[in-house]
């Protein structure tokens, strides 16, 4: 029973946003008839579309840099040196101060002190900034975990650096390199109170555009329609992942059932 209302008081309003996406009328309220009107509204809004190709665009981009970057420096944290725990609080930092305190600190620096422009580019250093730690937090994990001697015994064949790297360490933390991907490019997508001290005249990402219309003139159909896009869409991108790992589960042990 308790479960059951627990699933009721998280998925109901979003079941009902979907059938509001629906609704012929403007009333959220009451469904009045079945319609796909505020979807052809939806693709006709020209503002719409530039804000999802720009945050597309930021959020790829701040996925890949992060990533990257991430990766390498979660392997340096893998050996000691002095200051090892000093770089490791500095890199989880952005995990725990506010977003409020990040987006004015972030303004701050961009705009005051480096003379970055308000803009994509404030955007892309902002995104890196923070979705840096969730990648570096996500690869150490499996970075700690690693068996240290697989790489030694790739070493002791003759292999060398880069191609111990790529053909025994690469694949066996490659599941974490892409779930930290995923964490920054979503991260990136939904940010709003950062990227609204960075937005610029013809840089606004689609959350902060969102926002804008439903604190300006409430929650529109069109912003409706929206919303249940970007449910769905997150919600077909979990279930591809969920059959993928239970695909790769099961191919990875039928050689056990075999024997």
């Amino acid at each position: 029973m308790v479960v059951a209302f627990v699933f009721l008081f998280l998925y109901a309003p979003i079941v009902w946003l979907g059938l509001a996406s629906f609704n012929s009328s403007r009333s959220l309220s009451k469904i009045s008839g079945l319609s796909t009107r505020w979807y052809a509204e939806l693709f006709d809004d020209v503002r719409v579309l530039e804000s999802l190709q720009l945050t597309l665009r930021l959020a790829l981009a701040s996925a890949v840099i992060s990533t990257v970057i991430g990766t390498l420096a979660a392997f340096g944290l893998r050996r000691a040196f002095p200051g090892r725990a000093l770089w490791t609080v500095l890199l989880s930092l952005p995990l725990v101060v506010p977003e409020v305190v990040m987006g004015v600190a972030m303004l701050g620096f961009f705009v005051k002190l480096a003379g970055i422009p308000l803009g994509f580019g404030a955007l892309l250093f902002a995104h890196v900034a923070f979705s840096l730690s969730f990648v570096v937090v996500v690869v150490r994990s499996r970075v700690s975990g690693m068996d240290v001697r697989m790489e030694e015994a790739a070493a002791d064949l003759g292999a060398s650096p880069f191609v111990a790297f790529r053909t025994v360490t690469l694949p066996l933390v490659a599941p974490a390199v892409v779930a930290g991907a995923a964490f920054a490019f979503l991260l990136s997508f939904d940010d709003v109170v950062i990227s609204s001290y960075l937005t610029g005249v013809g840089s606004t990402t689609l959350p902060v555009f969102v926002y804008a219309q439903a604190s300006k003139r409430g929650i529109s159909p069109e912003i409706v329609a929206l919303s249940t896009l970007m449910v769905t869409a997150t919600a077909v991108l979990l279930v591809t992942g969920v059959v993928i790992a239970s695909w790769r589960a099961r191919k990875a042990g039928s050689p056990a059932q075999l024997v």
